[in-house]
């Protein structure tokens, strides 16, 4: 009886796993046709749309967001102004924007970002197409 148990847990898995996996695939699909894809409010080099967290297990997960390839990656946003305030001659050169790809993501929250992605990429979309 365990076995079975154990076998119908396995599928679980890899049904899930699948679709994360499919999800993905499509989220690239929907990023790359989303041109010109939209700058990151405030920022100076990052192309990227913030998703929307609701549904992920981890409410600590940063600044998610998908980027022009379908990546979902956090992003973070650093200021370094040297070791004392006026040795910064330009905000520009301070500013350290990143897209750290999430590479650990558990399949089932990889599954919802993924989802929240798909739906506001082609929020967007529809909105070009007005």
């Amino acid at each position: 009886m365990s076995n079975d148990a154990f076998a119908r847990k396995q599928q679980a898995d890899l049904l899930v796993e699948r679709t994360a996996q499919q999800l993905q695939l499509l989220l690239e699909e929907t990023a790359k046709s989303l041109r010109p894809f939209p700058p990151y409010p405030g920022a100076f080099f990052v192309y990227a749309v913030e998703v929307n967290l609701d549904g992920a297990e981890s409410p600590d997960m940063g600044c998610i967001v998908v980027d022009e390839n379908g990546r979902l990656c956090e992003l973070e946003i650093k200021i370094d102004f040297g070791e004392e305030f006026g040795d910064v001659v330009d905000l520009v050169q301070s500013r350290d924007e990143t897209l750290k790809p999430l590479e650990d993501l558990h399949p089932r929250d990889h599954i919802i970002l993924a989802y929240n992605a798909i739906s506001q990429l082609t929020e967007l979309l529809l909105e070009q197409s007005a």
